[in-house]
């Protein structure tokens, strides 16, 4: 991600109850046993343990189970800027996957680049963590809508 943090100023103060809320529906992040670790105005962290059962043939953690928290953090983080009542939809997404996905946990980060009314522009990053240390993975853009008056709940 570029070293110039935007600064964000969040358009529902309840943001963080709402976004954890919201989270916490997600039947997939329980069944990958990933935990929301930050929550801050347009910038959400996401780290799931390494599980055998999501792997490739190869033994790498699947790319759609990397794309999936990916994916999450950068709609986690467009929701935060969201006023109250909104929702958040996926419009687009693309992912680089930069290195075989081998580690004991995984943490994916999204980062708002740009909020706007409809749409937001979202980069994310996901970093395999070893004994080593962090390596970086995988690399998202990915464009969130905010959906409003359509019956969809937050």
């Amino acid at each position: 991600m570029s070293t110039a943090k935007p600064e964000f100023e969040p358009r529902d103060p309840g943001f963080q109850d709402k976004v954890r809320t919201s989270f916490a529906r997600q039947r997939i992040m329980d069944t990958l046993s990933a935990e929301l670790t930050t929550v801050a105005p347009g910038k959400v962290t996401i780290q799931m343990p390494f599980n055998q059962a999501m792997t490739q043939q190869h033994g790498f953690l699947h790319a759609g189970i990397i794309g999936t928290i990916a994916d999450s953090a950068c709609g986690y983080a467009a929701f935060s800027l969201m006023p109250a009542g909104a929702a958040v939809l996926s419009v687009e997404y693309k992912l680089n996957l930069l290195a075989p996905a081998e580690g004991q946990e995984f943490v994916a980060t999204g980062q708002v680049l740009k909020s706007g009314r409809t749409l937001t522009v979202c980069n994310g990053e996901v970093e395999a963590i070893t004994e080593g240390g962090r390596k970086l993975i995988a690399s998202m853009t990915a464009t969130m809508m905010t959906i409003t008056g359509r019956g969809i709940r937050d």
